[in-house]
């Protein structure tokens, strides 16, 4: 379980060999856990995630999604 980014207390990473799913990541703070899908960056699932944090999160994948399909591509 590769984390690739810790910001504003959000955990984001990747399960390793997760098969030939298309490139996404999980998300984790206190309770909440979500997954986003990385092309487009769109919400797949969300577990105790406000809408607030999920805008925010949103942002960050945004802005990091070029190095986090980097870390994709490495860890797959």
């Amino acid at each position: 379980m590769p984390t690739v980014l810790r910001i504003r207390g959000f955990k984001f990473f990747f399960f390793s060999q997760e098969g030939n799913k298309p490139a996404h990541i999980h998300v984790n703070k206190g309770g909440g856990s979500a997954k986003f899908w990385l092309r487009p960056v769109k919400l797949e699932y969300n577990d105790g995630f406000k809408k607030q944090e999920l805008r925010a999160i949103i942002e960050i994948l945004e802005r990091h999604e070029a190095e986090l399909i980097q870390a994709w591509n490495e860890i797959e």
